[in-house]
């Protein structure tokens, strides 16, 4: 196993340069679109609450059936939200937004938490100040059109979107994408490595010549430039002394 990773190691390290090279490319790449061309996108998000109580005597009280009752009614109410009925509504009452009832229903997202009475939701934009405009006109125009869809009056706003002085976007996320991009980078190059010595059939070493020719190696003759060949006593290459006693025999 120790051999194992060890060659592995070997093999990466023959061409680091592959691995750095791409890798940081990668990353920078997608530094530079993550900060500087993929525009932020905000959202605003409101909160709903479905709770029917009755009255005894002046005192509002719960009881069980009731509270599972409105439960049940919020996977109703969620689809109800995105539907015509709701978003023709907010398009009508509500003309400054500028958006259809179809791009309204691309905008908002409805969700729950299991077991709970309470509806979150989630309007995104490019403009945090419309995002809260978007959100707050369909959580408001739904707790007013409810009593006449379902006859019954048990939607209330908990919250309501603010605008925010220093909005932080929730899209793009740079540090994640970047996390990403060195991941997946590093993973590609490192399996490009390998498929590249896989295609390699060439002989490098001794070990190649052995495992491919079952034969012993006897002499390795290691391959030396010219320039290393230099007279002992004057120190010039010896190429150059060839050549220059070449055109004096000439002469």
């Amino acid at each position: 196993m120790e051999l194992e990773l060890k060659e592995y190691f070997s093999i990466i390290k023959k061409r680091i340069w592959m691995l750095v090279v791409i890798v940081l490319v990668s990353c920078i790449t997608t530094g530079i679109v993550s900060y500087f061309y993929i525009k932020p996108v905000y959202s605003a998000t409101t909160k709903l609450i479905v709770n029917k109580s009755s009255e005894i005597s002046g005192i509002e009280t719960l009881n069980t059936d009731i509270v599972r009752l409105n439960i049940m009614l919020v996977n109703t109410y969620k689809e109800i939200i995105k539907t015509p009925a709701i978003m023709d509504q907010v398009a009508e009452q509500y003309p400054d937004l500028e958006l259809t009832s179809e791009q309204l229903t691309e905008k908002i997202k409805v969700s729950s938490v299991n077991d709970t009475q309470v509806i979150t939701l989630t309007a995104e934009d490019y403009s945090h100040a419309k995002a809260v405009a978007v959100v707050n006109a369909v959580s408001e125009v739904f707790k007013n059109q409810i009593p006449h869809i379902m006859k019954v009056d048990n939607v209330m706003i908990l919250n309501e979107a603010k605008t925010q002085d220093h909005p932080v976007p929730v899209k793009p996320k740079p540090e994640l994408n970047l996390a990403i991009s060195f991941v997946v980078s590093l993973m590609v190059t490192i399996g490009i490595i390998f498929l590249l010595e896989y295609l390699d059939d060439t002989i490098k070493t001794e070990a190649d010549v052995q495992q491919i020719l079952e034969l012993p190696v006897l002499v390795t003759i290691h391959k030396i430039h010219k320039d290393e060949f230099k007279d002992n006593k004057t120190g010039q290459p010896l190429s150059e002394q060839v050549g220059e006693k070449s055109y004096a025999n000439l002469g």
